[in-house]
């Protein structure tokens, strides 16, 4: 079913798209046709990742920078793409994620990634929606979640809250808005290796490594296997598929239900580094 042109006059919303899984979608989808628009906070990050793309598969790409938790910057940035060509698909892919003990957290820091996940994407849904609801427009939403989404997880609380969230929105919204043209569907990755995504997550080099190969299958999962589920969820060939949660895991949620269980293992002094490595974070 990938065959070129598959995704010809599309046009796709990624949130967090011009790095790691944000990034490998958006080429894929380009690879078939799509017209893109790239939005997240580096502006020279979305810039640089606009021209690669335009120049390696000859489609348009658009890009604004933007934070998800201000709705006020997206009414405008939704504003300048009506005005042009509106996209017809979304994908709520921007998010942020710290591991804590949750007793130590201040509710700033619970904030900030509450405000990112759970907000910045119901934010970003609304304002597509209440276009595409107005102008009578099919259109199609993916949401990036989490297994622990349904089965929580220790020492991410936050992000665990704020993914359930976000699979309780694609879930209801797909009853609400799914007789009106607008199709949910959410994606739960496993380990898939991007640049410093561990790093951020351990306070040590090679703790979180070992994520990656714990899946029952023996290895981490394959961006552009990743990809192609993405293609083929957002595809016409899918539509029958609405207001679910696809896990792509290699089956690690069946052996591990909480993902950072392992965490329990930490000194003082682990968790000393990474309450420090968090305050050097922006």
């Amino acid at each position: 079913m990938f065959q070129p042109g598959l995704y010809d006059g599309r046009c796709v919303l990624i949130t967090g798209g011009g790095t790691g899984l944000g990034r490998t979608m958006a080429e894929r989808l380009a690879g078939l046709g799509a017209e893109l628009v790239l939005m997240g906070r580096r502006e020279a990050v979305l810039a640089e990742a606009a021209r690669e793309i335009e120049s390696a598969h000859g489609v348009r790409v658009r890009f604004a920078a933007l934070d998800v938790r201000d709705p006020e910057a997206i009414e405008a940035a939704l504003d300048g793409l009506w005005d042009d060509t509106p996209p017809d698909t979304l994908i709520n892919n921007a998010a942020g994620n710290f591991t804590a003990r949750f007793e130590t957290l201040s509710p700033r820091a619970v904030d900030a990634v509450l405000n990112i996940v759970l907000h910045g994407t119901s934010y970003m849904t609304l304002a597509c929606g209440k276009r595409w609801l107005a102008a009578g427009m099919e259109a199609c939403v993916m949401s990036i979640t989490v297994t622990y989404a349904f089965t929580g997880a220790p020492y991410v609380v936050p992000s665990a809250m704020a993914k359930a969230g976000v699979l309780a929105m694609t879930r209801s919204l797909a009853a609400e808005w799914g007789p009106k043209g607008i199709r949910f569907v959410a994606v739960a990755p496993g380990p898939f290796p991007t640049p410093g995504a561990w790093d951020n997550l351990y306070p040590r080099p090679g703790l979180g490594s070992k994520m990656e190969n714990r899946p029952p299958v023996g290895r981490p999962g394959r961006h552009d296997e990743f990809a192609d589920l993405t293609a083929y969820l957002l595809s016409p060939q899918a539509g029958f598929i609405h207001g679910e949660q696809i896990v792509i895991d290699g089956g690690n949620w069946l052996k591990r239900a909480s993902s950072f269980s392992e965490l329990d293992a930490l000194t003082e002094e682990d968790w000393q580094a990474m309450a420090e490595k968090g305050k050097r974070r922006p």
